[in-house]
């Protein structure tokens, strides 16, 4: 679960970059499809996800509020029914993430909470309920490279590229339900990518794997593969991730309100 939570959170939405790298922009929206594929199975399309940008305040401040949501298509609900809310505030300044929280609803298993972040102290306080059951708080240790699943996200669409090395790994600690794990992610290089329905585009791919919470285990070979345009904007275009059987693929299928010309499509 903790694999497939955080592969949907970095879908669903973003936050620590440099002012002149900035990416958030009020009234973005991109809308994704998620497709199951395996060798005699066709590509099959089970659930969308929905990301949307927008100003707001918190403690006083404004702030952007970055919302996503990832709902199961109406025809697959009877086998699975899914419905994971996530919303994350981030300081306009800074970038840093100030409030983190997320409502998963997937059949019969729950799960909410959110986190406060108090970046003077290097602390995030968290807050979370599975189901019924009794609700957990915790505090623990921030880094200056931490963030909330929903983060990475946009950390990977503000990348300085030029600073980059075919092959080079680098690592993230990551806020996830009431741990923190560790990301290891690196860039693979420059590919030209076919969208379903979209068409072609010119895209940055790197390859990630989560590590374990005890230590920096990355032992269990999970790893999967993230697609960016290669333009100013640095939209994620393309998620896959291997599963027991088959291939899990989320790709982009409309777009809204975008900061930069999409020059990275290809006629």
């Amino acid at each position: 679960r903790y694999i497939k939570g955080a592969i949907f959170a970095i879908l669903l939405a973003v936050g620590v970059a440099t002012a002149s790298a900035q990416v958030f922009h009020e009234g973005e929206k991109l809308y994704y499809r998620a497709a199951y594929r395996a060798k005699l199975v066709p590509n099959i399309e089970a659930g969308e996800v929905t990301v949307s940008t927008r100003l707001d305040t918190l403690n006083g401040k404004e702030v952007y509020r970055v919302t996503g949501n990832g709902r199961t298509l109406p025809f697959f609900r009877w086998f699975f029914d899914m419905d994971d809310t996530y919303n994350i505030w981030v300081d306009k300044q800074t970038l840093r993430t100030q409030r983190f929280e997320s409502d998963l609803k997937e059949d019969n298993y729950t799960f909410r909470s959110h986190y406060r972040y108090d970046w003077e102290q290097m602390k995030v306080h968290t807050w979370s309920q599975k189901r019924q059951n009794t609700p957990r708080e915790k505090t623990m240790t921030l880094t200056k490279e931490s963030m909330d699943a929903v983060s990475l996200y946009f950390n990977l669409r503000s990348v300085d590229l030029e600073s980059f090395r075919e092959g080079e790994h680098r690592q993230l600690d990551m806020v996830l339900e009431d741990t923190i794990r560790h990301l290891r992610y690196r860039f693979i290089g420059r590919e030209e990518l076919k969208v379903p329905k979209l068409g072609k585009f010119d895209t940055m791919k790197f390859a990630c794997t989560i590590g374990s919470s005890e230590e920096f285990s990355f032992t269990d070979g999970t790893e999967f593969s993230i697609w960016i345009t290669n333009d100013e904007n640095k939209i994620p275009v393309m998620l896959a991730s291997p599963v027991r059987v088959g291939e899990i693929r989320a790709y982009i299928r409309r777009y809204e309100g975008l900061k930069h010309p999409l020059t990275s499509k290809l006629k």
